[in-house]
């Protein structure tokens, strides 16, 4: 913007026409850098200088900023540069009359005006105000190096230009505060834009991974990133929701879970939303850091989910890029942190609904099943002192919480004693689970223990609840514990030691609070001995064994329970029996019961179905030894090929403690398919021990 320092003299005429000519030009230009590139090309032909400057005075901050400065002297000051406002300055703008100095070598009056030009060289001055109808603009500067003497039409063309400068500048600033009110405006939309459908979302999706992939797709479009992260806060840890990073080289992997400092906590309560460097990332644990480094993530934004006071996680946004995020913008991602905060609320909230929805519909499903196949607890018949012994321990550990095992024969009433326990206890109103391990496959144990997730295997469609997450804060009853594989039982020990436990197919750890009650018929101590069994396991199961006494060591108790059995089957069939015969009675008491209660229970069934009148008829013939024949008597005969044939599948049964198929069936035993033993059951009428109830 060099401008002559040496000007011929100029006529009036060409003078006006081209003050006339930049007057137009000057008015057309709408930005500020327009206008003062036209003052250099014009007012040379108006004015004699050597430098113009303009200097727009900020209210504010009772400062000038140089905007313009042109000339042989413009390479010794800068466009920006503030300017103390001096009170001889103040005056020109209060007064609106220009300041002529024509030898800044002799003037006395504008002292500070002299001190500010003489290290420039400038010798000869001329400021005039810029003033505008709505405002004071600030100050239009003419210089010589030389000694110029500013005459009065001098005066008045530049005060002219001044006027003309001051209505282009008011036009040029108009346009520049409507171009960045527009831009305020269409951030503004943005932002709004933003905010509703982030908040369309907290309304369409109740499912935490939903919700985040339709946050990270909002947030994409109006933030340029790469990579975006949901973190949930669980007991001072941050669980990891999701990923979304479609460009990522395979460093990145889904980190389970971070630590979470007192530091970071009161951060997060705080609502402080962080921008974050590459030197942040750096100090950031190695799991993140290091694959953050890999990915070249330059910088970031932490943005902590609260509602209320109680922080609910975190939303991390992540960049290739130094300057993908500003400092004015955090106010906006606090904003979508805040409908995300809640957006997260009602999806916790509507998760722990579900789960306690399922919960209760599992139990109701599950006490339905219990009640269809005639489960009820009924009292315990009775009075002997094996069994009071056995009572008074039950009574005595019901009242804690320590887990019990429970120890016997087969048939022998272990879960009745169970249920007892639980029904003595603080757990009385929770739900009593039962799972028979003998009867489950092993490869389907580990979910009906812990549950699985959809997917977990080939068939699960859907999520399922395990009897330990169905047992919360109430009893579950692992009958024939012992039939646990060796694969599965330290996750057993886990839950038991730790109280928490992984779904099948699931990382998410589930905090549970159930009592175990188990039970065996085996002998577990010989099992560990053998490497069958975990000692560590066995030790935590045994923390208060109760040995339960097999029906022939309480023979005073068998006329109680043939009277009981009696009476309960014969409601059932609509019969009256009012007669037991003595020597049948004398009979039953004699007899060993190898399959205990469970077997005396089923024989009377069929002494009731065979009774015609108010009389019991017992069939005596069965109470006799299979390998010598010997009855009730103790006379010798030969039994009869169905006989033997009953005697031979009861056996079976009793060996393989009531499991009628599978490798380890009674079926297996005796060389017969399934259906096979099962017809020829239901021929001589002989049930399963695992049909009737234990007693």
């Amino acid at each position: 913007m060099a401008v002559k320092s040496e000007q011929p003299q100029i006529n009036q005429e060409t003078r006006y026409e081209a003050l006339r000519q930049a007057s137009g030009v000057i008015a057309s230009q709408a930005d500020l850098n327009g206008v003062i590139e036209n003052l250099a090309g014009f007012l040379p032909a108006v004015v004699d200088f050597e430098f113009l400057g303009v200097v727009l005075y900020d209210a504010e901050r009772q400062v000038f900023r140089l905007h313009a400065f042109g000339g042989d002297l413009s390479n010794k000051s800068e466009v920006g540069t503030e300017i103390p406002l001096t009170e001889e300055e103040a005056v020109i703008l209060q007064d609106q009359k220009p300041v002529v100095i024509n030898d800044i070598e002799k003037e006395t009056e504008y002292a500070d005006i002299v001190a500010r030009a003489r290290p420039y060289g400038v010798r000869s001055t001329c400021l005039l105000p810029l003033t505008s109808p709505r405002r004071r603009l600030g100050v239009l500067v003419f210089g010589n190096t030389r000694q110029k003497d500013y005459g009065e039409e001098d005066l008045k063309l530049m005060s002219t230009v001044a006027d003309h400068v001051a209505v282009a500048l008011e036009n040029a600033l108009n346009y520049e505060e409507a171009r960045s009110y527009q831009q305020l405006l269409a951030r503004e939309r943005d932002r709004l834009r933003l905010l509703l459908e982030v908040n369309n979302n907290v309304i369409s999706h109740l499912e935490l991974s939903d919700l985040f992939q339709a946050v990270s797709s909002a947030l994409r479009d109006c933030f340029h990133h790469e990579y975006t992260g949901l973190w949930l806060l669980e007991e001072e840890q941050l669980r990891c929701v999701g990923i979304d990073f479609p460009s990522n080289r395979g460093f990145i992997q889904q980190v389970q879970r971070v630590n979470v400092t007192p530091s970071d906590l009161a951060e997060m309560r705080a609502r402080t939303t962080k921008l974050i460097r590459r030197d942040y990332i750096a100090q950031l644990p190695a799991a993140i850091a290091a694959p953050a480094l890999a990915e070249n993530l330059r910088s970031g934004v932490l943005i902590p989910l609260v509602v209320g006071s109680k922080p609910l996680g975190i939303l991390t946004l992540g960049s290739t890029s130094e300057s993908a995020f500003l400092q004015e913008e955090l106010g906006l991602l606090q904003q979508v942190g805040n409908q995300v905060a809640l957006a997260m609320g009602n999806a916790l909230a509507y998760g722990k609904v579900s789960e306690a929805r399922d919960q209760l519909n599992t139990e109701k499903t599950y006490l339905e099943d219990e009640i269809r196949y005639d489960r009820n607890l009924e009292d315990i018949v009775g009075n002997s002192p094996a069994l009071r012994e056995t009572l008074s321990k039950a009574e005595l550990v019901a009242t804690t919480d320590a887990t019990v095992l429970l120890m016997g024969e087969t048939g022998t009433g272990k879960e009745l004693i169970a249920r007892l326990i639980h029904s003595r206890s603080s757990r009385r109103e929770r739900t009593f689970v039962k799972l028979n391990c003998a009867a489950v496959p092993s490869g389907l144990m580990e979910s009906e223990l812990f549950g699985h997730e959809r997917g977990a295997f080939t068939g699960a469609i859907a999520a399922k609840s395990g009897r330990f997450e169905l047992a919360n804060r109430g009893s579950l009853f692992l009958d024939e514990v012992g039939d646990i594989s060796l694969e599965l039982q330290p996750k057993l020990l886990r839950v038991l030691q730790e109280k928490e436990f992984e779904r099948l197919g699931s990382t998410r750890t589930i905090k549970v609070d159930a009592r175990l009650i188990a039970a065996t018929n085996r002998n577990l101590s010989q099992m560990v001995a053998n490497g069958e069994f975990r000692e560590d396991l066995y030790y935590r199961l045994a923390v208060f064994p109760i040995q339960l006494p097999p029906l022939r060591e309480r023979r005073e108790d068998i006329p109680l329970l043939v009277r009981y059995f009696v009476d309960r089957y014969a409601r059932r069939m609509k019969k009256t029996i009012s007669e037991i015969p003595e020597p049948a009675m004398q009979a039953m008491v004699d007899w060993t019961w190898p399959g205990n209660i469970r077997e005396l229970q089923n024989f009377i069934e069929r002494a009731v179905i065979l009774a015609s009148q108010e009389r019991l008829d017992v069939p005596l013939e069965e109470l006799s030894s299979p390998r010598t024949g010997r009855g009730v008597a103790g006379s010798t005969r030969t039994l009869t090929l169905q006989e033997l044939e009953r005697d031979a599948i009861r056996d079976a049964l009793q060996k393989t403690h009531g499991r009628v198929g599978g490798p380890r069936g009674a079926a297996a035993l005796l060389g017969l398919k399934r259906t096979t033993l099962q017809s020829r059951m239901r021929l001589l009428n002989i049930k399963s021990f695992e049909d009737g109830p234990s007693q």
